[in-house]
């Protein structure tokens, strides 16, 4: 009596399947939102520094001359504000640059920070949840996390105190310009109607960034 042998079964093993599944919850970036992101703000700042007044006027040396009163000081730094305004908030960049280069571990932190708002929140998709280390977090959870990182990086640590320092110099040497250079001779007409506020040359730039970043990547919306 003959008895037919099956063959052995072989244990299937899940080790391709589980790394394909956990590559696969991972969020890919936004790759064309973030694209469109940098390209709108490169845009916003490359359109505003064509504004900017020619070096030669701000360094006039024939043109500064001491305030008779402090209220003088401060009218002369509202006209040369409005005319000047690229140029002080270019000083104003270059030196917060200039902390930042000399300073290399803050300026590592505050790029993984920028890093982290950019990749793990603004252009992740809203349909695909954060993976890392094997646990899942909401998009409330990842918001939390990194307004309380980005709380503690600058107000715990010493890059807060640098990047404060370095823009209390930046407006230091921009009132002093101001109040010692005489706005006579400045064409002021067409800046009547420019707003003056102190940011606001940062403050449109900001906003046509976000509403790019909006526009290309929805998610951003719908977790607001």
């Amino acid at each position: 009596m003959s008895s037919t042998t099956s063959p052995p079964i072989l244990p299937i093993s899940n080790t391709t399947a589980t790394t394909t599944t956990a590559q696969s919850s991972q969020p890919p970036i936004a790759t064309p939102a973030f694209r469109n992101f940098l390209s709108n703000v490169t845009e916003s700042v490359r359109n505003n520094l064509a504004q900017r007044r020619p070096w030669s006027e701000l360094v006039d040396r024939s043109a500064f001359s001491k305030p008779e009163s402090f209220s003088d000081a401060t009218l002369r730094v509202r006209k040369n504000y409005s005319y000047f305004r690229i140029n002080y908030l270019t000083v104003i960049a270059l030196v917060l640059a200039f902390s930042l280069l000399t300073n290399p571990l803050s300026l590592l932190v505050l790029l993984g920070l920028l890093s982290a708002w950019l990749f793990l929140y603004l252009f992740r998709p809203s349909d695909q949840p954060l993976v890392l280390f094997g646990r899942t977090f909401s998009d409330k959870e990842t918001l939390g996390i990194l307004a309380v990182s980005s709380i503690f990086v600058i107000f715990l640590t010493s890059v807060g105190s640098l990047l404060i320092s370095a823009l209390l110099i930046g407006v230091a040497l921009v009132c002093a310009h101001g109040a010692f250079r005489v706005p006579e001779d400045l064409f002021l007409d067409e800046q009547e109607n420019v707003s003056t506020g102190f940011l606001s040359f940062l403050g449109g730039a900001a906003s046509n960034a976000a509403v790019a970043a909006a526009a290309a990547s929805p998610a951003v919306a719908a977790r607001v």
